[in-house]
């Protein structure tokens, strides 16, 4: 490649780093990195240019930068959950609203293929499952399967059953994203189905009040780890202006960061599901606090918190503090 094309194509990204600072450490070194690649390629085959010296000037900047201001924080696990990972719901909002969507697309297929096809729901849902509900509903007791097993044992069973269907909706993503897609059109379709067999059974609002009390939690995180599956993905497909290895590994890093903060909130849910859930006959002014309080704190951490630390670090930083 000669030299002017290789300042065509680079020096765009140049301009960036020396022009927008970061304070983020991880973005920083992600830079350092991105630098010193080209600074290796500059002198290899451009050794005495003045591409090279500008280089060498620019990833030693850096280099000062990272190590100077490099510190050991007490306080790096609660900087995690406080700024770290909301920053990073900012970063990847788009692929989260896209993991929403089609979601939410899927979940209304589901529905609509129920409605139309009277074998739908058995083939998704399984007949021991609609067996065993139809049973329950002429028992009088329509969620009765949220009692079959002691609180303890639910409790495990689903948190680690959701932490694995997190991570593998991440990890899926690897597949040029097409994994994570798979995964959310199976749990939308089958989330839509499942709905729509309890209002076809004149239980719609009944279901809403004790299913979404769990259910809340866990399918808003399972949507957020397909927004990590598609960061992976994304990663691969649309590098940017970064080299393919570089942009895969800060992909997946991100993605992972984002899948391990969810493990709290699947836990919290699981909790939900094993010990609450269960209390069908709970007053329906309880599920409702329930319910929204956890769509508040899924609405508030994932969307309002990370718009408005995202907007006070870019004030601060053209402030120059």
């Amino acid at each position: 490649m000669k030299e002017s094309l290789f300042v065509k194509q680079n020096s765009q990204r140049w301009e960036r780093y020396e022009k927008e600072r970061t304070g983020d450490p991880d973005e920083l070194a992600e830079r350092f990195i991105s630098i010193t690649d080209d600074l290796a390629y500059a002198k290899t085959f451009f050794p005495k240019s003045k591409t090279t010296a500008y280089l060498n000037g620019l990833a030693a900047r850096f280099h000062q930068s990272i190590y100077v201001n490099k510190k050991e924080k007490s306080n790096r696990f609660k900087e995690f959950w406080v700024v770290e990972l909301p920053l990073l719901f900012k970063k990847y909002q788009r692929q989260l609203l896209y993991s929403f969507l089609f979601f939410i697309a899927f979940c209304f297929m589901g529905a609509l293929s129920a409605k139309y096809d009277d074998t739908f729901v058995r083939l998704i849902l399984g007949d021991s499952y609609v067996n065993m509900t139809n049973e329950n509903i002429a028992k009088g007791d329509p969620f009765g399967v949220y009692k079959k097993n002691d609180e303890i044992s639910m409790f495990f069973g689903i948190a680690i059953n959701n932490i694995f269907v997190s991570f593998y909706t991440y990890v899926s993503g690897i597949f040029f994203s097409v994994g994570t897609i798979y995964n959310l059109v199976r749990n939308g379709i089958m989330l839509g189905s499942f709905e729509y067999y309890f209002f076809s059974k004149g239980l719609g609002l009944e279901s809403v009040l004790v299913i979404w009390i769990h259910g809340t939690l866990e399918i808003s995180a399972i949507v957020i780890a397909g927004g990590a599956g598609l960061a992976l993905g994304n990663s691969i497909l649309f590098p940017k202006t970064y080299n393919r290895t570089v942009s895969l590994r800060q992909g997946a890093r991100d993605g992972m960061k984002i899948v391990i903060g969810l493990v709290p909130i699947f836990i919290c849910a699981a909790f939900l599901e094993g010990f609450i859930t269960r209390h069908t006959e709970m007053p329906w002014w309880l599920s409702v606090s329930i319910l929204l309080s956890s769509l508040v704190f899924i609405l508030w951490y994932t969307i309002i918190y990370p718009n408005y630390l995202s907007q006070k670090i870019n004030k601060q930083n053209l402030d120059g503090k």
